[in-house]
């Protein structure tokens, strides 16, 4: 079909037709950065821990008072906790992947380093290996004998004391190839401090922070032999099997209920709920952007339905005097879909300039990444779609216009 008539008939509505342009342009824009930025959301909700996430309970508490023999309180507890049946293993923690609350240290790799390395999440506590069941793929776990009281590292680091140092610690993998690339990490030092340093002697697979809000750095994690005291800041964990979380955390928390009746449970959830509100902000804001983007389809939409409506109707003689002349049908149907899917195509090359626009607003000032020229033909064919929807039922009612019309006087 010839376009140079359709051209010069949309020149003579040069204003609503940029109004409806600048309509789709925008719709472009936003649907563009909608679709990136919801999909950057569904990739951080999707972001591996490393740990047996469905196994997993976790028990807070929260004493009176600490106890004067915290530690040893805490040592009968994980022994009452073990007597459990259903219990496959339980540590104690004083942080979880996507937990929330976050214990981060500063790496070097030089006592004399004047500036950190990178930050990378704390893990303290016993037995983590194999509560949270994470995949050990160098080196060697943690041994009994290598755990110290925490307030020991706490007086030795306030004290600047090197002795007992360096101690021994596990890495997750991502920390330990941004360390030493192309390198084993076995054996190679840390220091946290300029005096306390840490010799990795692990690496586990995966271990996600606790506030795993920078996808590039989710999994700087390190695992540090230390005895937790039975106090209000750490975790009970107990893994068993999926079906059992619920009977083994009732359970648990009788049992240390009973251990000591002061004691006073804060929390009591399985890791799917901690997962769960860690994420919910994410769900909620992937919802607004998809409500919005379909929101947005659906008014373009109807505007599309209106403006060609009116065409129609204004055109009805013209419409009529082509059908008179021998233009069928699907002639004027092609005719409306063509000069629809024109204008269409003007406010989508517009709105691929707002779009990339608009993305690098959004990294000036939310610190996100750039639109990648990808997602630039999603918004297209989603507009391209709505426009021959919308302007179907209008043209088919043109295309039903009978010769007579011509006939009639205005």
């Amino acid at each position: 079909m010839d376009i140079l008539p359709i051209l010069k008939t949309l020149t003579r509505h040069k204003v609503i037709i940029w109004l409806l342009m600048l309509e789709i342009a925008l719709t472009c824009a936003i649907i563009c950065n909608g679709v990136f930025l919801i999909v950057q959301r569904m990739q951080h909700m999707d972001m591996p821990s490393g740990i047996a996430e469905h196994e997993l309970v976790q028990i807070q508490q929260a004493p009176i008072a600490p106890p004067p023999d915290r530690y040893a309180r805490a040592q009968e507890d994980l022994a009452t906790l073990r007597q459990i049946p259903g219990v496959q293993a339980v540590g104690m923690s004083n942080q979880v992947p996507f937990g929330g609350v976050s214990s981060n240290g500063n790496v070097m790799l030089s006592p004399t380093q004047p500036h950190r390395t990178l930050s990378a999440a704390e893990y303290f506590g016993e037995n983590l290996v194999q509560t949270f069941g994470l995949h050990l793929i160098a080196g060697r776990t943690l041994r009994p004998d290598e755990y110290v009281d925490a307030d020991v590292l706490i007086k030795a680091l306030a004290d600047g004391s090197d002795k007992g140092f360096p101690m021994p610690m596990l890495i997750s993998h991502a920390l330990a190839t941004r360390l030493w690339p192309q390198q084993s990490p076995l054996g190679k030092l840390i220091w946290l401090t300029p005096t306390a340093s840490f010799r990795v002697v692990g690496v586990v697979a995966t271990l996600a922070r606790a506030n795993a809000y920078n996808t590039a750095t989710a999994q700087y994690s390190m695992i540090i032999p230390l005895h937790m005291g039975a106090d209000k800041d750490q975790s009970y964990l107990l893994r068993t099997r999926p079906e059992d979380r619920q009977r083994v955390m009732a359970a648990a928390a009788a049992a240390l209920r009973r251990a000591d009746p002061s004691r006073v449970i804060t929390h009591m959830r399985t890791y799917d709920q901690i997962r769960s509100d860690y994420f919910k902000d994410d769900h909620a804001m992937a919802g607004i952007l998809i409500s919005v983007i379909i929101a947005l389809l659906l008014v373009t939409g109807l505007g599309i339905v209106g403006l060609a409506s009116f065409w129609v109707a204004q055109r009805r003689k013209q419409i009529g005097i082509r059908r008179a002349l021998g233009a069928t049908r699907s002639n004027i149907l092609r005719y409306f879909q063509t000069e629809n899917f024109l204008i269409v195509t003007f406010g989508i090359a517009l709105g691929m300039l707002l779009a990339y626009g608009l993305s690098l607003l959004l990294m000036q000032h939310y610190e996100l990444p750039r639109l990648p020229w990808s997602y630039l033909p999603i918004g297209a064919v989603a507009l391209w779609v709505i426009g021959q929807l919308a302007v179907l039922g209008p043209a088919l009612r043109a295309a039903a216009v009978p010769p007579v019309v011509a006939t009639r006087s205005v």
